[in-house]
């Protein structure tokens, strides 16, 4: 069937032109009106019929391609010529099936409505650069710095950015997903499709919404930034809720963050919702904002060198004092030829005299001013080189200037000091500052964008990594080196009237800083706001998630409206929580798993050198990633083991639930590769050395047999197999189709389904072998010989009793079940045979009581003991009591063997009843005697009803002879004498009644030798057994729940074996539910531990 292609425009040509357009072209037919008795040339090949005939360059070529290659012309029906594929393959836009299976068509379609495919700048670099240099540099890189001092501020940033490059953390994970990335296409989905793809659709699906959290709640904690620096530093005024009493300022701080927050998230909502498009517009002005920013601060630090700026500090004793209610920095001040107090005097006495009561710390410490900013080559670098960490609601105090304390003072409101707002620690300052790396993905996210995301995302990532590191190192030094401590920790600015502390190091002015910060905190709330929700609609296209799909659906040219609407959802969450500082630890948790997931990918793919990791990117080494991995690990916890253990937990509900649902998705992902070569490992491990006998378990080759419609006969005897496994070790599921596999085929898949389909159904854990052999037996001994691999090969054969063996028209079926029970035997393996199968319980049913009974005739490893063990952990047996049955002979001491009995189950550790059944030796029965003379009539009835295969073609002839014989006297009536000649006759009529004769002479006096028959004495005395066992066992466990009974072994000489089902069959005669266990012949329970 010829394959259709559908041409798409990917870009624009080298040599300037455009392509038009998608248009269709399809396999020529026949011309519409034409001809229809015109000759056709060719055999009704397509590229020989061809209605382009005086077209000599599409004739000539197909001819020539046909001429050419001649030896592929029925393949290419099917499957195109590379020729003529080989555009589409390399411009990823018709990829034949089977080299991206998991990609859909729709995949497709959305490439066709993208926007213009972008470069590595425009791309990846700047959005990287965005996303990192945002909230935290410009709102609490200064207070960090003051809080960790510039040594562990230095540290902090160098770890922080080995998790996500190879200075330190950030670096690891950009060269892990440099490797990643470059190992393949990356369509849309970024790091999510490069985690799934390579860790599977559990880990991808979990690590996937985890990221998503992440970048939506860096959505939210960009807001909040934005919302803070409008209030704060722009327009105090603005502020809806005004703070009530001297506390109530936090209070309505926060209120005021989430009306101005929830209206600023709806607002840019609407413009992702309007078009990315012009989200990229504004992204160009925000960044030129950040740029300039970051240009003012260096332009800053460089004027503090020779002209540093005039900011004045107001201390009390050595408190840093707030200057938001007082403009001189004194007690008093001279007026009219005297002296007069202050505003700051009233602040902290009753009033204006000097006479009234005044503040004890106030009245016995002096009032300075230092200089906030002295400037680069001031030396206060080496005070700031050392941590201040403080607990909330302490005073930020200089150190080294005098003192006075006082005792018993209350920390009264209301007074100016500057307090802190929160307790400060090394890892709750990292888990603040991680949310400014976070952006190293913002590249990735847009893979679907990039005109050669291979290229673009590790080198764009890597450069704005550089790039961002270099700026915040350098900013740590520079903040240490020119701003005073007490302003470095004063995290809004209350000493400097409110202003913006970085923003007064800048230069020409601080509104630059200001304006900038502000767009800068926009630019990245809007990238958030639209990349989270492509990564929401990647993650609900892939289906992994049912619950989810609905957000893979948006407009009609790609945009996730129904994702958007769900983020701006979560993202009002973490507006509601108003507090950045308290936000940014949680999106860290999730961006840190995802990193962490990054490495893991690399190191994996990196370790188990599959074929198709073949990453562009070679600056790569799975220890780089395995060390960014640990310490993204360990990160999680030193920020906030609380936080990290609940980012945790949602991830493993995830993985759970996906895996329960059944990701039925294959991507060749990295853990199925593990799991691959770990059991590769194990196998070649246990095969090693013989299994000990602490080992040994039953590991299962269930035999199923068939109906004509491919399903299971008997489908209880995979309810059995679950409950006698519980999970553990290896169950094979077999079954042998008759026939070859040319014509079988489709039967064999439909028949594996169905039993694949039952064994989910029954909770049966295992494998399935299907076999298609020319015979039964054949099969069933293949099976035997081949299931399994190395180590893990079957041990024991469960199947069903041949409950038709006497009906059935021929020898087959109990042929083939005694030539099985001498197959294990000869493959030393045991055999299970359930007799009465479809009357054992399902996994559904429960027994309250009842026995379990063992009939202990001979030793033969075991076996018999351990079985009911293994059934009572099931539910279904669980409840029921263990009997076990031994018989003893004449001269056996039945009261010393009960003793060693229970003595061996003691130390077997199996508890059980133990009794000891005497079985007396008498005299034959008739009733015996009779049925072993039935039992052998009826052999030698079947052995001579059983025609040879030279008698089967001789009857046929008869018969064939008959039909013609009366065809030929009907012939004849009708017919001219002379036509009588043309008839050809076999047999003669005398020959016929002759032959009619001889075979039921023969046929008589063959019956007649069967009544003159005596019984085998051998056959006599093996049917007594059978009947006397039976009827003891009868009496014993008439009401036992199951039987499991010694099998006795098939007769070696063959011409025995339909006595031998006869001799089962009295054994087990009048049992509800039975199991004959025949053992392997090896020791499979050990007293010893």
């Amino acid at each position: 069937m010829p394959t259709n292609f559908t041409v798409v425009p990917v870009e624009a040509r080298a040599d300037g032109g455009q392509d038009e357009g998608p248009e269709q072209t399809e396999a020529p037919g026949p011309p519409e009106g034409g001809e229809p008795n015109c000759p056709s040339p060719g055999d009704g090949n397509p590229g020989e019929n061809s209605p382009f005939i005086g077209s000599v360059e599409v004739d000539g070529e197909r001819a020539f391609e046909r001429k050419s290659m001649a030896l592929f012309e029925e393949e290419m029906d099917s499957n195109p010529m590379v020729s003529s594929l080989l555009n589409k393959l390399a411009n990823y836009t018709n990829l034949s099936q089977g080299v991206v299976e998991h990609e859909e068509a729709e995949d497709s379609r959305r490439r066709l409505a993208r926007s213009p495919r972008m470069g590595t700048f425009i791309g990846v670099y700047l959005p990287c650069l965005q996303n990192i240099l945002g909230v935290i540099l410009f709102l609490r890189l200064t207070w960090i710095v003051g809080a960790a001092g510039v040594l562990e501020s230095f540290l902090i940033v160098a770890v922080c950015c080995t998790c996500a490059a190879v200075f330190l953390q950030t670096m690891l994970t950009a060269i892990s997903m440099s490797a990643v990335a470059t190992n393949g296409v990356v369509p849309a989905g970024g790091s999510y499709y490069m985690i799934s793809r390579s860790l599977g659709p559990e880990f991808g699906g979990a690590v996937g919404l985890c990221f998503y959290l992440g970048t939506t709640f860096a959505g939210a904690m960009y807001i909040l930034g934005t919302i803070e620096i409008f209030l704060t530093y722009i327009s105090p005024s603005a502020a809806i809720v005004q703070a009530e009493g001297p506390g109530g300022e936090a209070t309505a701080m926060l209120h005021n963050m989430r009306v101005y927050g929830t209206c600023t998230l709806a607002l840019m909502a609407a413009v992702v919702f309007v078009g990315v498009k012009y989200v990229n517009k504004l992204a160009l002005v925000f960044l030129a904002c950040v740029v300039l920013s970051i240009l003012a601060i260096y332009a800053g630090v460089v004027k503090t060198a020779f002209d540093p700026p005039d900011i004045p500090i107001c201390l009390l004793g050595n408190r840093t004092l707030s200057r938001r209610s007082f403009d001189v920095c004194a007690k008093v001040h001279a007026a009219n030829n005297g002296s007069a107090t202050t505003a700051l005097w009233g602040l902290f006495c009753n009033g204006s005299t000097a006479s009234t009561s005044c503040d004890q710390y106030f009245v016995q410490n002096n009032v300075t001013e230092i200089q906030g900013i002295p400037g680069v080559v001031s030396g206060v670098l080496l005070d700031n080189l050392w941590s201040a960490y403080t607990d909330k609601g302490v005073f930020v105090e200089k150190k080294g200037v005098p003192s006075v304390p006082v005792p018993d003072e209350s920390r009264a409101g209301g007074l100016p000091y500057v307090l802190t707002d929160i307790m400060t620690y090394f890892t709750m300052l990292v888990g603040i500052y991680f949310p400014s790396v976070t952006g190293i993905m913002a590249g990735s996210n847009r893979s679907g964008d990039l005109k050669d995301a291979q290229k673009s995302i590790p080198t764009g990532t890597i450069l704005a990594i550089v790039t961002t590191s270099f700026i915040y190192l350098s900013c740590i030094v520079l903040f240490g080196a020119c701003i005073e401590g007490v302003i470095l920790r004063d995290k809004f600015g209350e000493a400097l009237q409110g202003n913006l502390v970085i923003g007064m190091l800048a230069w020409p002015s601080p509104w630059v800083i200001v304006i900038g910060s502000f767009f800068s905190t926009c630019g990245a709330g809007l990238q958030s706001l639209t990349g989270a929700p492509r990564l929401l609609q990647a993650i609900a296209r892939d289906g992994i998630i049912p619950f989810l799909q609905v957000f893979g659906h948006g407009k009609a040219n790609g945009e996730p409206t129904w994702a958007l609407l769900l983020t701006a959802l979560i993202c009002e969450t973490g507006i509601l929580i108003a507090s950045l500082d308290s936000v940014a630890p949680i999106l860290s948790m999730f961006f840190l798993m995802c990193y962490m997931f990054v490495n893991l990918a690399c190191a994996l793919q990196t370790l188990l050198r599959t074929p198709n990791w073949r990453p562009r990117f070679k600056y790569y080494h799975w220890t780089l990633s395995f060390l960014g991995m640990s310490l993204c690990f360990a990160l999680m916890f030193i920020c906030s083991w609380y936080y990290a253990l609940c980012a945790m937990l949602i991830a493993g509900c995830i993985y759970k639930y996906i895996e329960y649902r059944g990701a039925e998705k294959e991507w060749g992902d990295g853990i199925r590769g593990l799991s691959l070569n770990a059991a590769r490992y194990a196998l070649l491990h246990v095969e090693r050395g013989p299994l000990h006998t602490k080992n040994w378990r039953p590991q299962v080759l269930v035999m199923l047999n068939l109906d004509a419609e491919q399903h299971v006969k008997h489908p209880r005897l995979l309810s059995f197999t679950s409950q006698l496994k519980a999970g553990k070790g290896l169950t094979i599921v077999g079954s042998v189709l008759e026939g070859t596999f040319l014509d079988k085929r489709v039967d064999a898949q439909r028949a594996e389904e169905n039993i694949r389909a039952l064994m989910g159904a029954e909770k049966a854990k295992g494998f399935c072998q299907l076999v298609v052999s020319s015979s039964l037996r054949d099969g069933v001994s293949h099976l035997i010989q081949s299931a399994g691999l190395g180590g893990m090969k079957h041990n024991t054969v469960l199947m069903a009793w041949p409950e038709a063996w006497k009906r059935e028209g021929g020898p087959c079926s109990w042929k083939n079940f005694v030539d099985t029970v001498r197959d294990t035997t000869a493959a030393q393996q045991a055999l299970l045979v359930a007799k009465n199968v479809d009357l054992f319980p399902q996994n559904q049913e429960r027994f309250s009581d009842g026995h379990i009974d063992v009939w202990w005739i001979v030793h033969d490893g075991g076996l018999l003991m351990l079985l009911p063990f293994l059934l009572r952990q099931h539910k279904v047996w669980r409840r029921c009591q263990m009997r076990i049955f031994t018989v003893a002979q004449v001269h056996d001491n039945s009261i010393q063997m009960k003793k060693d009995l229970q003595t061996f189950l003691y130390h077997l550790r199996i508890s059980a009843e133990v009794e000891v059944v005497e079985m007396v030796e008498n005299d034959i029965s008739a009733f015996t005697y009779e049925r072993t003379l039935v039992m052998e009539q009826r052999s030698q009835m079947l052995k001579q009803m059983q025609l040879s295969k030279t008698e089967q073609e001789r009857e046929a002839q008869l018969i064939h002879d008959r039909n013609t014989i009366s065809h030929s006297a009907m012939a004849a009536r009708t017919q001219a004498p002379s036509t009588l000649d043309k008839v050809q006759m076999t047999w003669t009529k005398e020959k016929l009644v002759a032959e009619k004769h001889r075979n039921k002479d023969a046929s008589v006096s063959g019956f007649r030798d069967l009544f003159s028959l005596k019984p085998d004495q051998s056959n006599v005395r093996r049917m007594h057994t059978a009947v006397k066992l039976n009827g003891v066992v009868l009496d014993k466990s008439q009401d036992a729940q199951l039987v499991l009974l010694n099998m006795p072994g098939p007769p070696k000489n063959r011409q025995g074996d339909e006595n031998y089902m006869e001799f089962l069959e009295v054994l087990t005669e009048g049992l509800n539910r039975v199991l004959l266990v025949r053992g392997s012949g090896r020791e499979v329970v050990t007293i010893y531990s």
